[in-house]
Formats: structure tokens, C-alpha cells, sequence
């Protein structure tokens, strides 16, 4: 028999997905966001975070709120490689000073420090979703120097936003201010006069490092009447 000569299939071109194409990818937006850039490489070192919640979210000074948030704290401020130091709440962000063993550890405690506030904010106002604009700031701290500027601007910083600037000194109860043993003499005085007793226990953990225990002492403490700049 003679053989029939086998037929070609022809198909379409598979589609090309993916590479450089001219006006690829999300559109530029007037608030874009911080950058999903790769943080930094670092090991136990100190570092400076900021959290901003979403429009719409109550201030985060209200007072159960705070309390909560001490609660909170105070459960998971210390985890393998990770500890919340200090913190600040403004109306619509939070201060952190935190030390973390390497960047790995660090995205792992504050996944669960994020978690942990985002959650005392859904519980005590009633509401469900996503808390945060974005992803957290984050400054690495190298130098003493450094240390003693953040922990000035975290500390004091409701005297920054206060308008007028209260003339009277007293400790920020929506902060770890009544707990941080840097604070000169003076600040006894305010404490006492802020009414408010220090519960047994903190909602932060003991710093470890050398530049939060003792290296940025030697640029003289805090003065709780300061205001940042």
C-alpha cells in the first residue's frame, strides 16, 4: 500500500507573557506607598519603626485603646531574636523602638507586634479588616547618638503634636514613658504628678543591646520637659 504523507498541525503562536513591555505594570497613583524594596541587612542592632493606620481607623490615644494596648503589649513584647523596647501612640500612628537579631527576626516579630495592635484595634472599636495604611518604616540605629535622638522623639513625642505645647510636664500615658529608667531626676516629679501608678507588669521588654542599655548615655538622659524636634 502506498503510505499517505503525514499532515502538519498548525497552532497558534502561545501567547508571550512577561519582560519589559512600555506602560507595564500598576499605574503611578498620587499616594503610592512605600517602596517593596528589600530592608536592610543588619544584625542586633536597634531600629526605629513607624505604623500608620488607615484613614477612617479612631485615634489611637482613646483610652481604652491605650489600655489595651498595654495588655497586648505586655503578652508578646518579647519573642526569639525580637523585643519591643518602647512605643508611642499617636492619633493615627505608632512610634516603636525595637531590637532584633537579624532582618529575619525582625519581619517575624513585627508581623506578630503589627498583628497584636491591629487586633486591640478591631476589638475595642468594633471593627474588622485591615488596621494599617502600609507597610511600617523602618531606621535602623547604628550609633549612640542616634539612639538618644529616637528615644527622645519616641518618648516626648506627644509634646511634638501638642499645640499649644502643655507648659505642665507630665509623662505620656499612651507610651512607655512611665517604664524607660533614662529619664532624669526631675522626671520622678512628673511622674508622681500624672496620677498615674506603673502596673506590675510592663508592657515592654528590657533592652539587650549595647547602644539602648548603655551607649546612648553617654550623650547625657532625658529631659521629660524637652520637646522634639
Amino acid at each position: 500500500m502506498r503510505r499517505r504523507a503525514q499532515m502538519s498541525l498548525h497552532l497558534p503562536d502561545p501567547p508571550r507573557w512577561g519582560g519589559r513591555r512600555p506602560g507595564a505594570g500598576r499605574k503611578p497613583s498620587a499616594h503610592p506607598g512605600l517602596p517593596h524594596g528589600c530592608r536592610p541587612k543588619f544584625s542586633s542592632l536597634p531600629a526605629h519603626v513607624t505604623l500608620k493606620v488607615r484613614p477612617g481607623i479612631p485615634s489611637l490615644r482613646t483610652a481604652r485603646l491605650v489600655r489595651e494596648v498595654e495588655r497586648s503589649f505586655g503578652a508578646g513584647c518579647a519573642r526569639p531574636g525580637f523585643r519591643l523596647v518602647h512605643y508611642s501612640l499617636q492619633g493615627n500612628h505608632a512610634h516603636l523602638v525595637v531590637e532584633a537579631r537579624d532582618r529575619a527576626a525582625l519581619g517575624r516579630g513585627m508581623m506578630a507586634i503589627g498583628g497584636r495592635l491591629a487586633r486591640a484595634v478591631n476589638r475595642v472599636f468594633g471593627l474588622s479588616g485591615r488596621v494599617f495604611a502600609d507597610r511600617y518604616h523602618l531606621r535602623i540605629l547604628r550609633t549612640p547618638r542616634e539612639v538618644r535622638a529616637v528615644l527622645r522623639y519616641v518618648l516626648l513625642n506627644s509634646r511634638l503634636h501638642a499645640r499649644p505645647v502643655r507648659k505642665t510636664v507630665r509623662l505620656d500615658p499612651a507610651s512607655s514613658a512611665r517604664w524607660f529608667d533614662g529619664w532624669r531626676r526631675s522626671a520622678r516629679r512628673a511622674v508622681g504628678a500624672s496620677g498615674d501608678a506603673a502596673p506590675p507588669a510592663t508592657p515592654v521588654a528590657r533592652a539587650r543591646t549595647w547602644l539602648l542599655t548603655t551607649g546612648w548615655r553617654r550623650h547625657g538622659l532625658l529631659e521629660p520637659a524637652d520637646v522634639p524636634g
